[in-house]
């Protein structure tokens, strides 16, 4: 390993310490800056040393100086918690290839994780999610009350049982789903590295994995409290009836030895009575929803449309708690490098000397001459031509040579194939214009603290850099000042046209030319940049030097004193021509954001690109449409910045008062200005600007900004929001949205490890909200308000029964009867419902992209609608029990000549119950399938055919005594059959009248929909979309002539300084 010291002259402004993890800023702009004062001091071991004796010191300052060991507590404390260990405070040693030596030290290990779940914290985060859900409160609660003798009419274990079963299931379930980012220790490293463990960029960015409950978890929680209020209600009446009817009338009752009943006996009695109608909110909803969200979590995963074939990846539901969150949401976070973009920057075009090349030429584009004029489209290799014989082959050469040298890109060989260049450049955007010189023959080889080599042909020319004037974003333009093998000076610029323009001298012809080739460039979404030169006498680059360097030794304002020094050489410029850049958009992002927004989905993309990158990306990819206005924001100070957002909120406030038309808008804002407008006295201004908006862009934003943007709308919205990133600065927003999707793609798997579903690409975005989203939350919606419906419409004739029996706890079902109701003969419709049931194909989904608005309305899954199936259950309940109890009034005089008795009514009212639920289910299916026609027909099927064997073999063996010898008579009495065919018929005969009605002359979106996929109308909207085409491009190019854009993603300030120290000639450490 190479010795270094703050002493080496290349390496001397070079403040990189080890930091312990309380130096760290939460604010991620301290990233890159140096933490510690100028005199601390950093001692590498020579590659010499002995690795036991003579370690790697980083000094910290020296009022850390000493150091002392931690306890075994503080060392058990950081590796629990994640923090450091009290040995950071001081000197750290570190020995190299001796794990026992640096075992003794008692360092923090580096491991990291982003799962939901540790060994420590499963059980206690388990449990707290899963009692958050208020029915799990409720069934411990009862669960608990069953324990107390001569309280409970069932089993002890009829709600524990099934109440631990299904808090195991969902337990494996948790653990399954949990493949959060790991980072674990390596045997041997080649050096020493900083930021590692959790100061890593994963973990500084990623915030504790939240818990998440979706929108129609949290209202049905709330519909609970309502039901068990009733419960309670229903247990009190009760109660109270009981102690009315025992103390009214002891005298009459002594036959049956009851006691006068006393405060202490009521209070029993609503714990029995709660008991008994406890199954009025279904323990089996629990256990239901999670098989189904398992279920459609799989057919996420198994969609072939989401899975993308040139990575091998298919989509994840890295959790299926979620699932019907997909179908409400109203606004996505993007980032866009990576997520829109492929993050694959390529040389396609440029203009030389007014004359357009391209790497691809358009049929109809080609070159010719009209006129004596040169005009279309060349080739790249007719540029390899004129640069040989033609007229501009001066310029050409210049042109090329600007690209390969005027740049802060690093040639790196491989050793195994030293003839192969990879270029690292600080941004792709650079890196595509020297490959793109490469590719036209002028080759960047060489980069020295001092000069650069370049290949011309078979010549190797090097360049001596004189100086480097650094992109920023008030310059908007880098130039670098370079001595050729000719001993000349040359200052090459690259930069926005509208900088360089400015700065051109008086002989410049080919500006008309190059402003058109930039519009056309533009128009494709390409991003663009202009390049110019000028010859620099030695006299005047002297003096100009003394200049330079008196603002480069500057301490104060040494960034706009070094502008100043740039803008007195940068003059009289001579335009060589632009460059055209393809940041490739991944295939598909266009059609899915313009979709998604016809959803009514509003799609805010923050990303860490300057501002013309992001607006040219807008543009290309929909998000922006041309009949939009603009917003701009990019204020310096908090109270310009306030101001400019309160005006902007009032005029638009004013037009909509006025009752004037308004043209879209877009809200365009930097980072600087994101940053004044999240603090706590603007941001409620800024999020009413940005809601007023179709689109928002936010630029240069910082991870942090990124969360508290989703933080921000979160708090302040009842909205469901989505985040969708590609990289480890996306984790901290994908966690703080309701649902976060990580992109598997280049910057690894960070965010989607993190996510709660990850895809390949962004626009399998629209399948997984419009078809999946959308069927899952119609889906769960209908499985809900069913499970609630059939338990409401059986268990309230319990209560009927009360006012028969005196309220005396006696159940009008048998007991295994009860059980068998949810454990098998209503489990099977919730299940196809929610598993595949369909109110509209993918197809229709797709092609009506406005019926995502249901879910954004929660039109399937409300309050109106909840007791609405309610009241309706009860309304059922009623019409059968008291129609069985009209029928039972006097008893029933069966065939054979004996009484039926109160078995044979409960078995006709349980038969009843069943019908009625059945035909419900089917009443609301909407996909016949095989599963639908096993669950609703076949479930009563079943029934029929499996009571008979029940009651014969149960009362033989003692199981079900109240129905021996019943099965004949009931079976063989046309009541019975009358009974169970005609009150489901009269229960549903409304429900199948109210749908009629509500269909025909009150119908909803979905209807007609559901018309025309029945029908099979074809769509005549191609055309329009033709049409919509033609007028996109005239409205871009109009837009393109009033406001020209371009994209320079450089880092900003810093580069020259780290390409001064680099030397690509100077041997590697070998490991």
């Amino acid at each position: 390993m190479r010795g270094l010291s703050s002493k080496e002259s290349d390496y001397s402004d070079m403040n990189i310490p080890l930091t312990s993890a309380h130096d760290h800023n939460s604010s991620n702009s301290s990233i890159g800056h140096s933490r510690y004062p100028p005199d601390s001091s950093y001692e590498f071991a020579g590659p010499n040393a002995s690795a036991s004796s003579t370690p790697f010191a980083a000094t910290a300052p020296r009022r850390t100086a000493t150091h002392k060991p931690p306890s075994a507590f503080a060392n058990f404390l950081a590796n629990f918690t994640g923090g450091s260990s009290a040995n950071q405070e001081g000197i750290r040693i570190i020995h190299l290839n001796s794990p026992e030596s640096n075992a003794q030290e008692k360092y923090l290990h580096n491991r990291i994780s982003t799962s939901k779940y540790n060994y420590f914290t499963f059980l206690p985060k388990f449990l707290y999610e899963q009692f958050s859900k208020y029915a799990n409160i409720f069934f411990l609660f009862t669960a608990c009350i069953q324990q107390i003798d001569g309280v409970s009419p069932t089993s002890r274990f009829t709600t524990a049982v099934p109440l631990a079963l299904v808090l195991f299931a969902t337990a494996i379930k948790e653990v399954m789903e949990d493949l959060g980012a790991q980072l674990r220790n390596t045997n041997w490293i080649y050096g020493v590295v900083i930021f590692t463990g959790h100061e890593s960029k994963l973990m500084r960015n990623a915030s504790a994995t939240p818990i998440k409950r979706t929108s129609v978890e949290k209202m049905t929680n709330v519909q609970i409290i309502f039901l068990f209020g009733i419960l309670l209600a229903m247990s009190l009446a009760s109660a109270i009836g009981n102690m009315v009817i025992t103390n009214n009338n002891i005298e009459q009752l002594k036959y049956i030895g009851l006691q006068k009943s006393t405060m202490s006996d009521f209070g029993l009695n609503i714990l029995t009575f709660l008991i008994l109608y406890n199954n009025l909110i279904p323990i089996s909803l629990m256990v239901t929803m999670e098989v189904v969200k398992f279920y459609q979590a799989q057919l996420i995963n198994s969609d072939l449309d989401m899975y993308y074939e040139k990575t091998d990846t298919s989509a994840l539901a890295r959790t299926s708690s979620l699932v019907e969150e997909l179908g409400q949401i109203e606004y996505i976070f993007s980032d866009k490098t990576g997520t829109l973009t492929c993050n694959e920057m390529e040389f396609r075009q440029c203009s030389i000397a007014g004359l357009a090349y391209s790497d691809v030429v358009e049929e109809g584009k080609q070159a010719r001459v009209e006129d004596g004029m040169e005009v279309g489209v060349h080739d790249f290799k007719q540029l390899d031509a004129n640069l040989r014989n033609h007229p501009t082959s001066n310029v050409i050469n210049e042109f090329l040579t600007l690209l390969a040298v005027c740049h802060t890109v690093i040639p790196e060989r491989q050793e195994n194939n030293p003839s192969q260049i990879i270029y690292q450049a600080s941004s792709p955007d650079e890196g595509a214009l020297v490959e793109g010189a490469a590719l036209m023959g002028y080759q960047f080889t060489t980069r020295r603290p001092r000069s650069v080599n370049i290949m011309v042909g078979q010549n190797d020319l090097e360049y001596e850099i004189l100086n480097v004037c650094e992109f920023n974003s008030t310059r908007k333009r880098m130039s670098t000042i370079v001595r050729g093998p000719d001993r000349r000076i040359k200052l090459y610029c690259k930069g926005a046209d509208t900088v360089i323009l400015e700065r051109l001298g008086s002989e410049n012809e080919f500006v008309d030319a190059t402003m058109q080739h930039l519009e056309d460039y533009a128009t494709e979404g390409l991003r663009t940049l202009c390049v110019a030169m000028r010859e620099i006498p030695e006299h005047e680059y002297q003096n100009w030097v003394q200049i330079y360097d008196r603002a480069a030794t500057t301490i104060q304002n040494r960034g706009e004193e070094l502008d100043k020094a740039a803008e007195l050489i940068e003059q009289n410029l001579f335009l060589l021509g632009a460059t055209a850049i393809e940041d490739k958009l991944q295939d598909g992002v266009p059609e899915a954001i313009h979709t998604l927004q016809q959803a009514g989905i509003k799609v805010w993309v923050l990303t860490g690109d300057r501002q013309e990158t992001a607006i040219n990306i807008g543009y290309s990819c929909k998000l922006i449409q041309e009949d939009m206005s603009l917003i701009i924001c990019n204020e310096q100070t908090h109270w310009e910045t306030k101001e400019f957002l309160e005006n902007k909120v009032k005029t638009i406030k004013s037009t909509y008062q006025r009752g004037d038309d308004i043209e879209p808008l877009a809200l365009i804002i930097d980072g600087k200005s994101l940053g004044f407008a999240l603090e706590k006295d603007i941001e409620k201004i800024f999020l009413e600007l940005a809601v007023l908006c179709k689109a928002v862009v936010c630029c240069r934003v910082s991870p942090l900004q990124k969360a508290l943007v989703v933080k921000l709308v979160k708090r302040n919205l009842k909205a469901i929001l989505l985040a969708i990133g590609d990289g480890a600065n996306d984790v901290s927003m994908i966690q703080a949205a309701h649902v976060g999707v990580g992109i598997s793609g280049l910057e690894g798997l960070q965010a989607a490890r993190s996510a709660d579903f990850a895809i390949s690409q962004f626009r399998f975005l629209k399948k997984l909200l419009l078809v999946h989203g959308a069927w899952s939350y119609q889906r769960l919606s209908k499985l809900i308000l069913f499970s609630f419906y059939k338990n409401i419409c059986l268990y309230t004739t319990q209560f009927w029964y009360a006012f028969y029996n005196g309220f005396s706890g006696q159940t009008v079902y048998e007991s295994w009867t009860i059980s068998l109701y949810n454990v098998a003969l209503t489990v099977l419709p919730p299940l196809t419902l929610g598993i595949f049931d369909q109110y509209v194909s993918a197809r229709m989904l797709d092609r009506y992209p406005q019926m995502y608005m249901l879910g954004q309305k929660s039109e399937f899954f409300n309050v109106k609608t909840f007791w609405g199936w309610a009241i309706n259950a009860i309304y059922h309940s009623v019409i059968i029990f008291f129609a069985v109890a009209f029928i039972f009034k006097n008893d029933l005089i069966m065939t054979n000549g004996n009484i039926g008795g109160a078995w044979v009514m409960s078995v006709t009212l349980y038969t009843a119950v069943l019908a009625t639920v059945l035909w419900k289910a089917a009443l609301i299916t909407d996909l016949w399938t095989k599963y639908a026609y096993i669950s609703v027909p076949g479930s009563m099927i079943f029934w029929m055919g499996f009571f008979p064997v029940f009651a014969v073999v149960g009362a033989k063996i003692g199981l079900t005594p109240e129905y021996f010898g019943i099965v004949g008579p009931i079976y063989g009495q046309p009541v019975f059959w009358l009974t169970i065919i005609l009150l489901p018929l009269l229960c549903n005969l409304r429900d199948y009248t109210f749908k009629y009605v509500k269909r025909t002359f009150l119908p909803r979106t979905y209807h007609y929909v559901q018309e025309i996929q029945k029908l099979n109308i074809p769509d005549y909207r191609p055309r329009m979309e033709r049409f919509r085409k033609a007028v996109h491009k005239v409205r871009n190019i109009q837009r393109l002539r009033r406001n020209r854009g371009f994209a320079f993603s450089q880092n900003e300030s810093g580069t020259a300084h780290l390409i001064r120290a680099y030397d690509t000639t100077a041997q590697k450490p070998l490991g």
